[in-house]
C-alpha cells in the first residue's frame, strides 16, 4: 500500500472511496466546523465556504496537501442538509419527488499553490416517490447522514430519473475538477491504494 499523499478533511466514506477510485491514498482528519448557512448566503457561496473552512481546519494536523469538500442539495432556493429525523427525511423526499433539484459540491485543496477551489452544479430529476417508498427508504438507514436525505449511489438510485452534470459530484466529490486541483498542487494520482 502506498503512503498517503493527501489529507482528506472529511469523515465521508464516499469521498474516501472516490479518491481511492482515482488512485489517491489519503489520511483522514475530519474537522468539526459550524455548518450553519449565513444570512442571505447563496448555496454556491455556502458550499465553497465550508469546503475551504474544512481544509483550513485540518492544516495544523498534517504536512500533506489537504482536501475539503461540501455538498448541498438545493430546491426552490432552499439548502437541504442532513435530515435530523425520520419526519425531516420524509419531508425532504416529498419535496424532491417528481421534480428537478440542484446538487452543488465544492472542493478545496490547499498546498504549494495556496488554496484552490472549484464548485460544480448538477441537475437531478427525481421520479414521483410514493408515501410507502418514503417510509421504506428511511427504514433502510441510508438517508440519515446524506444531504437532501438520499444517496444517489445507493438504494435511492431507483428514484433518479435523470442527471445533467457530474454523477461523482452528487455522490460527494467531482472527480474531474478534483483531479485538476490535485494536479495543480502536485498531488499524484493513479497510485496503488
Amino acid at each position: 500500500m502506498t503512503a498517503p499523499v493527501l489529507c482528506l478533511a472529511s469523515a465521508s466514506p464516499r469521498r474516501r472511496a472516490l479518491l481511492a477510485s482515482i488512485g489517491v491514498p489519503v489520511t483522514v482528519h475530519p474537522c468539526d466546523i459550524d455548518e450553519t448557512p449565513l444570512v442571505s448566503e447563496s448555496a454556491q457561496a455556502y458550499v465553497q465556504r465550508l469546503a475551504v473552512a474544512k481544509a483550513e481546519a485540518a492544516a495544523p494536523f498534517t504536512h500533506l496537501p489537504i482536501l475539503g469538500s461540501d455538498t448541498a442539495v438545493v430546491v426552490d432556493g432552499r439548502i437541504l442538509g442532513k435530515p435530523a429525523n425520520a419526519e425531516e427525511g420524509a419531508e425532504m423526499l416529498r419535496l424532491l419527488s417528481g421534480r428537478c433539484h440542484e446538487v452543488l459540491t465544492a472542493v478545496a485543496v490547499s498546498g504549494p499553490e495556496g488554496m484552490l477551489s472549484s464548485c460544480v452544479t448538477t441537475q437531478v430529476t427525481m421520479r414521483e416517490i410514493s408515501a410507502d417508498e418514503v417510509v421504506a427508504y428511511w427504514r433502510t438507514g441510508e438517508p440519515a447522514d446524506k444531504a437532501g436525505g438520499y444517496a444517489i449511489q445507493g438504494l435511492a438510485a431507483i428514484f433518479v430519473k435523470q442527471i445533467q452534470g457530474s454523477h461523482s459530484a452528487v455522490v460527494g466529490l467531482p472527480l474531474y475538477e478534483t483531479t485538476h486541483l490535485l494536479c495543480r498542487q502536485g498531488v499524484p494520482i493513479w497510485q496503488r491504494v
